[in-house]
Parts: C-alpha cells; sequence; structure tokens
C-alpha cells in the first residue's frame, strides 16, 4: 500500500509536492476507510479536485511514469526518457526531476526515491524499516562517463558476480530496479521492492483507455471473477444477467503481418511466422445478456451505450480490487458516468476493500456535499499559481476557523475559501 508519493520539477510541478495517504487522527467513517498495514492507519481513497490545467492529472502521470522506469527499462543509453520537467522558468528546465514513494509490502515500509533528467538517472536510493530504517542499495551516476554506480547497504548480503552483473545490466538510463529485472540473480529486498511495482501499483486508467479488452481477458484466465462483475452491474441497474464470451477464428487482416513486422522487428519473429503460418487470429467477442419482462435478450458488447461500457471496465476493476490487493490511479473518475452510479461505485470500493486504495481524479463538485461519504484527508485540491506552478495539498490542511465538522463543505468551495477554483473571465468575446 502506498504511503506517500512525492514529485518535484515534473510538468507543471516545479517544488516538491506530497500526497499522503497516512490518515489523520480523525476516526470519521474509520471502518470503511482506513487499513492497518505495517503499523500505519492508511486510506483506502484519495481524490484530487481542481480547476482545468491545475496539474490534477500530473500527480497520475508521474505515478504511472514511476511505474514505467521501474518494469519497463530503455533499452539503449540513447533513448531519453519521456517527460518534461517544469517549463515556466530557465532555471527548472536545466535542474532534474525527481519522484518518490513510501510503500508498504509484505508488512514492510519501503522509501523509494528517483532523481532523473531527459538522459539518465542522476541519483536513485532504496531504504526500508526491518524495523529501524536501513539502506538497501545507493546508486550515483556518472554524468560525463555515463557509468552507474551501485552501493549496498551494510546489512544487504550481496557478492561480487551480483554487484558486477547488476551494474553492467543498469544503463545510465535505467533504474536499479529495471536493471534487476534483466539479470538472473536473487536479492529479497530487491525483488520485494519489484515485486510491489508489479503487483500492486497498476498501469493508470485515462478517459479514453478502453478497458473491456482487459476486463475481459482478465475474466478468461480467471484473475476476474464473471459472477462477480455480474453482480457489480446489477447493483448498479444495468440489468446484466450475463456476460457470454465466445473465441473465434478468423481470416487475418490485410495488412497486419506487414504492420507487426515493422513494430516489433526482430522481438517477436517467431510469434509473427507462426501466425503468417496459421493465417488465422482468434477474435475474442462479447455479449451483454439483459432480462427484460421475464424473456432474455443477448446485446453485442459494440451495441451497448458508453455508460455501459465504460461500468463494465469499472465493475471489472472493482472486481480485482476486491478479490486482491492492488492501487488502481483513475483519471476523470465521473467520466461517463450519472452522479448516483460515481458515489455507488466509490461507496462499493470502500465497503468492500480490504487490501487495496484507488487514486483518481474527479471534477463532481457535488461530492462536497456528502460529508457521509468522504473524510476530509482523502480530499485534494490542486491550485496552479501565478507562477503556473502546481500547489497540492489537503483539505484537511485546514483549521477550524476554515472548515468545522459542521460546515457545508460545497459552499466553503464556492465562496472561494478553499482555492482551486478556475480564474473565469466575462462572457464577452470580440470578433473581428
Amino acid at each position: 500500500m502506498i504511503i506517500n508519493f512525492s514529485l518535484q520539477n515534473f510538468g507543471p510541478v516545479r517544488e516538491e509536492q506530497v500526497l499522503t495517504f497516512e490518515a489523520d487522527k480523525s476516526d470519521h467513517l474509520e471502518d470503511h476507510y482506513v487499513i492497518h498495514a505495517g503499523g500505519y492507519r492508511l486510506l483506502k481513497l484519495g481524490l484530487i479536485y481542481g480547476a482545468n490545467a491545475s496539474g490534477k492529472t500530473t500527480i497520475l502521470k508521474a505515478l504511472h511514469f514511476l511505474r514505467k522506469l521501474v518494469l519497463e527499462p530503455e533499452g539503449k543509453k540513447t533513448d531519453e526518457l519521456d517527460f518534461s520537467p517544469f517549463l515556466f522558468d530557465e532555471e527548472s528546465k536545466k535542474q532534474p526531476s525527481r519522484l518518490g514513494i513510501d510503500f508498504i509490502h509484505n508488512e514492510v515500509r519501503y522509501d523509494y526515491a528517483v532523481v532523473f533528467n531527459r538522459s539518465a538517472i542522476v541519483s536513485e536510493r532504496l531504504d526500508y524499516y526491518a524495523p529501524k530504517k536501513a539502506n538497501v542499495f545507493k546508486r550515483e551516476t556518472d554524468l560525463e562517463h555515463q557509468f552507474t554506480e551501485i552501493s549496498f547497504g551494510s546489512k544487504i548480503k550481496t557478492d561480487t558476480a551480483l554487484r558486477k552483473a547488476l551494474e553492467s545490466n543498469t544503463l545510465w538510463n535505467n533504474t536499479v530496479l529495471g536493471g534487476f529485472l534483466k539479470i538472473n540473480a536473487k536479492l529479497h529486498e530487491l525483488s520485494e521492492a519489484v515485486a510491489w511495482f508489479e503487483s500492486y501499483l497498476m498501469p493508470t486508467v485515462y478517459t479514453k483507455t478502453e478497458l473491456d479488452d482487459f476486463v475481459t481477458a482478465r475474466m478468461k484466465d480467471g484473475a476476474i471473477e464473471k459472477e462477480t462483475v455480474i453482480s457489480i452491474l446489477k447493483k448498479a441497474d444495468f440489468n446484466v444477467s450475463d456476460i457470454l464470451i465466445e473465441d473465434n477464428e478468423v481470416p487475418i487482416p490485410d495488412g497486419l503481418i506487414e504492420f507487426l513486422e515493422s513494430q516489433m522487428k526482430e522481438k517477436a519473429s517467431s510469434q509473427v511466422k507462426a501466425l503468417r503460418e496459421k493465417g488465422k487470429i482468434t477474435s475474442v467477442d462479447v455479449e451483454l445478456q439483459h432480462t427484460v419482462g421475464g424473456a432474455q435478450f443477448r446485446l453485442p458488447f459494440r451495441m451497448e451505450s458508453e455508460g455501459t461500457k465504460r461500468y463494465y471496465g469499472f465493475a471489472g476493476l472493482l472486481a480485482l480490487l476486491l478479490k486482491d490487493g492492488h492501487i488502481i490511479p483513475i483519471d476523470e473518475l465521473e467520466s461517463s458516468l450519472h452522479p448516483d452510479l460515481y458515489l455507488h461505485f466509490i461507496l462499493s470500493f470502500l465497503i468492500n476493500a480490504q487490501k487495496s486504495q484507488m487514486l483518481a481524479t474527479t471534477n463532481f463538485r457535488e461530492l462536497f456535499d456528502h460529508r457521509d461519504v468522504f473524510r476530509n484527508d482523502a480530499i485534494w485540491f490542486t491550485e496552479r499559481r501565478e507562477s503556473g506552478a502546481t500547489k497540492l495539498y489537503s483539505l484537511a490542511d485546514f483549521d477550524t476557523s476554515v472548515v468545522r465538522d459542521t460546515s457545508n463543505v460545497l459552499n466553503a468551495y464556492k465562496s472561494g475559501r478553499l482555492g482551486a477554483v478556475p480564474q473565469l473571465g466575462d462572457y464577452y468575446v470580440g470578433l473581428n
């Protein structure tokens, strides 16, 4: 589970901003919001609210970028990292960026931080608590010679062969955790850290992310239980009584082989060759069965409404979150969802999840009118300063002179007392 996530000089974020899942002293909605892990009281939910272009999505992008740094290391030293530092002043463009994350895995706390520019990882470190803080490794990069130097903490047992293999496989634009994925070696602390990124931190879901193929595939392999998805859809008033999945072999579309060869090159030549010889591909067809007036009707998935398609994906994610421990970042959670369904989804997650977390951006302002649904420490705001830099802060940061337990938070936001309000001009548009 995530304790804290920090970012600095990343996109519109210039100074370090920290988002925490550590619960404050309030016991409001304790049973539904708080999970005890590694000696910490951690929140299941974090919601980020703010004006357009205030940096909400950047928080999720930074988390997604960190996941890719670890799990998808660059293959060549010349590959540049795909991000931008803060671009609205000349100094920030020249400075490195930093991401840091504290997390719990198997009841042990790990602190991981990485400093980087577009060309290279500048420095990196991993600490753990067992129970006192100790260093796993430190990494510095000789930027002039493009060489990685790694040193291990005194409590970490390694040998010369492992250290040399790790240094030789950790390119200057790779993380040490990414380099560890390339070698056949055992080191418990590195294995545990990588396992957390692989199994707990999931890719970010954006508004244009098509979840249906992912959910269908996970139902086929048993990672998501179909009956759970059907139950979630029924309770959300979608009148779905069954999900029918069929595999059909169809001829390979014209140009697909050539496209795969151009994109995959030598990495998967054997698979492309086998596909060419077979001459067919497997098409997965999905139909939702609706029961209306006692009769059953099957509707191809492509003919369902956008809201139904979106919630089919969300139902699959929710089933996954309830079965196993994960954190899923979701951008614009309310997209294509009715306000009542939006609240229903959040409550279904909070009441049933035991080991999972969710971090989402939202524009659903009426959420502030539901003190029976949210805790102050689960609500975050992003505000764009005059410099163009993003400021991240929590509703729990305000003292009782601004927000009391009996305050109407929606009215406080509307009046501007909480900030994060768009600065709009008048309605008149001058035309030539």
